[in-house]
């Protein structure tokens, strides 16, 4: 009897943990926190095109520079209050008097370099937008307006830059924009859907894959 009912038991656990298997949600190993896996299964490698976002994320990823993405997205509310909602226009009109203001704002990066470096490239992305009808026809190009779809066992795999985000990189300069290496290139590329780096067993590539074919793409924020 004894015998039996550890038999039991046994398969009891067995078939419990085979229910939990089944309903766990396998993301890529670098998300470890709520915050991280909201953004990860809602916006990172999601194509975007809205000019908005795209700038958005260029500040942001500028701003991580020598920092984690967990401290920018745990700012991110308050980088949107300092920037107007990273409206290009507005920004782009910012003066010294709002520099000062936001050297001392807590709740974003008191770096004043990056800070000028956001209103140096909202003006920028003007330029680029009359130039080249949007910031999205712009970035896409390098990437001949379809993501790149790598197939990565791990995240670790992936490149911290590639000659597309050195172009890019070299291709922001041009217009004067500032903290945008080819290492932060990469990183906004992988942000904004240019190139699925999610892992392959993680739930969201072939989400992102199917949107990033041709008409397909969608805004994302």
């Amino acid at each position: 009897m004894a015998s039996l009912q550890c038999t039991r038991h046994r398969l009891c656990w067995r078939a419990t943990s085979q229910r939990r298997s089944a309903t766990v949600t396998q993301r890529c190993n670098w998300v470890s926190s709520e915050a991280l896996a909201q953004y990860h299964d809602t916006e990172w490698g999601v194509p975007s095109r809205d000019d908005q976002h795209l700038f958005e994320m260029l500040v942001l990823e500028g701003a991580q520079a020598g920092l984690s993405w967990s401290t920018i997205l745990n700012k991110r509310a308050g980088y949107r209050r300092a920037f107007a909602d990273f409206d290009i226009a507005e920004v782009a009109r910012f003066t010294p008097k709002h520099v000062e203001t936001l050297v001392k704002d807590e709740s974003i990066v008191r770096h004043r370099g990056k800070i000028e470096a956001a209103i140096t490239n909202a003006r920028a992305v003007q330029q680029i937008q009359a130039e080249h009808g949007s910031l999205a026809n712009f970035v896409w190009s390098f990437v001949d307006q379809t993501p790149i779809q790598n197939d990565w066992a791990s995240y670790k795999q992936a490149p911290a830059s590639t000659d597309i985000s050195d172009a890019l990189s070299k291709g922001l300069k041009r217009y004067g924009c500032k903290f945008v290496g080819s290492t932060i290139c990469y990183a906004f590329m992988q942000a904004v859907g240019m190139v699925n780096d999610h892992e392959a067993s993680c739930m969201c590539r072939a989400r992102c894959a199917a949107l990033g074919k041709k008409g397909r793409n969608r805004k994302a924020g």
